[in-house]
């Protein structure tokens, strides 16, 4: 078991002299700029799941690392965080998937983040294939990594831990969970209330599914520039899909404030306008099969579907598509690119407008299929515009393109050196495939003078991780 070092501890009692503080997640005035510091040294960590990874002999039972951010750039693993180590809930089982999704959360507000964790696969009977799941909190506050359960399916084939968003829905100060459950016949959206503690608590319905329904992906922001949290999410179903936001009132009771027919595989939301509500991109976007109308009739390659914000009923009254054969975005509109597979939303030049970017992971790097890529498209007074694309074979860009590699399946941001620029965390999970340890994350930081600065690339063999780590990257927490 890994232990905190006294140099991250050191790190935070000078921070809290200092009266610095990290702001709280569970706010919406904070959801753009909280991100995940699982150490308590001031610098911005990258968790990682391993959903496929084989822990003591025990295919897919998974594990999540994490990569400690650092002055030069992020550096050394934490190795394995498994349910084989003392004081995580369960054991390892083939199947188990922990480290299904992974999301950041300051439980208790006190600037140290700790780690949500679904393991989509876990069964809760002796029948190790009911696959109900589970979802638990890591706090790496004592020194030693624990956790706590805070969710458990409550049905066969359930699933939960695949898709999982944290934010102050309630209003009451404490940090809520929402998450997807699937079911024999309609999937579902869940909400389970804060604190994320031990004391049980009943999850809600808040909206279920027509048949087949699953959820794809979920984003926390504040899309009607109240000041409190909202929860977009976007689900498919086998005749039937769509994106929805959903608002608590002041009682804490939730309800449908918009809905779309089109659905997309990737959400994020930020204040791209800067009009003071967030707007959400859509990535990937998809027409309902019995919807005769869509916001995206050109999606060759994969289109992205940016939906504004408004302080009135009219969110997505003003939207626009983006594919890359917009002008000025970067890379070529071509089948099977799947631009917007993946979505992150941050400022990464300092200039207080978020950038998106946007992961193309079948994105081919001349004759080379699938090697993936990724776009930062700009934000300006207007929105989103522009955009450059990078691959592993633009200058300054670790390793190659190769085949298959799928460079840009997962994107992440944050201020990883604390340099005072927000940086890009990619994955490129099928890098090296078929190897014992495979996968990787690259490091992109952001430079003032530079276009293309120096990248590091993040694998499971140079953090010396045990041989069954596969798909490095799979999942990224952001």
């Amino acid at each position: 078991m890994r232990a905190r070092t006294l140099a991250a501890t050191a790190a935070v009692a000078a921070l809290t002299a200092a009266g610095l503080t990290l702001p709280l997640a569970g706010s919406a005035a904070a959801a753009s700029t909280a991100r995940f510091d699982f150490n308590g040294d001031g610098y911005v960590d990258i968790a990682v799941g391993m959903p496929d990874a084989t822990v003591d002999g025990k295919a897919k039972a998974g594990y999540v690392s994490v990569i400690y951010g650092g002055s030069e750039s992020p550096y050394q693993s934490t190795g394995v965080i498994s349910q084989a180590e003392a004081g995580i809930p369960g054991t390892p089982e083939a199947g188990d998937r922990f480290g299904s999704a992974v999301a950041p959360v300051d439980v208790n507000g006190d600037g140290t983040f700790e780690l949500v964790v679904g393991a989509s696969g876990e069964s809760l009977t002796s029948d190790q294939f009911k696959d109900e799941g589970t979802i638990t909190v890591l706090d790496d506050s004592e020194w030693n990594i624990k956790g706590t359960t805070v969710v458990r399916g409550t049905s066969e084939y359930s699933s939960i831990g695949h898709t999982i968003a944290t934010g102050d829905y309630d209003g009451d100060g404490d940090t809520d969970l929402a998450y997807g459950e699937n079911g024999e016949e309609h999937g579902a959206l869940r909400f389970r209330p804060g604190p994320l503690t031990a004391d049980p608590v009943t999850p809600t319905t808040v909206r279920r599914y027509s048949m087949g329904g699953i959820t794809r992906d979920l984003a926390t922001g504040d899309f009607d520039g109240d000041g409190r949290d909202d929860l977009a999410t976007t689900w498919k179903g086998l005749e039937d899909s769509g994106t929805f936001i959903t608002r608590w009132d002041d009682q804490a009771t939730p309800a449908q404030w918009w809905a779309d027919a089109d659905r997309g595989s990737a959400l994020a939301a930020a204040d791209f306008d800067r009009d003071g509500t967030d707007d959400l991109a859509v990535g990937l976007v998809q027409p309902n099969p019995e919807s005769e109308t869509t916001h995206c009739a050109d999606r060759l390659g994969g289109a992205l579907l940016l939906l504004k914000g408004s302080k009135s009923a009219n969110f997505g009254a003003e939207s626009e598509c983006i594919t890359q054969s917009n002008p000025e975005v970067g890379g070529a509109a071509e089948d099977g690119d799947d631009f917007g597979a993946a979505l992150a939303a941050g400022d990464l030049n300092g200039d207080d407008r978020p950038e998106l970017v946007v992961g193309v992971p079948g994105e081919d790097v001349g004759t080379v299929k699938d090697a993936g890529g990724y776009v930062v498209l700009n934000g300006t007074e207007n929105g989103l515009h522009g955009g450059l694309a990078r691959s592993q074979s633009t200058p300054n860009m670790p390793g190659a393109a190769e085949a298959g590699d799928r460079f840009g399946a997962q994107v992440a941001v944050g201020d990883y050196n604390r340099d005072g620029l927000w940086d890009t965390a990619v994955s490129a999970p099928g890098e090296n495939a078929g190897e014992p340890r495979s996968g990787g994350v690259w490091f992109v930081p952001t430079s003032a003078e530079e276009t293309y600065p120096m990248g590091k690339s993040l694998t499971p063999f140079g953090f010396a991780l045990p041989h069954g780590a596969i798909k490095y990257g799979e999942v990224l927490g952001h």
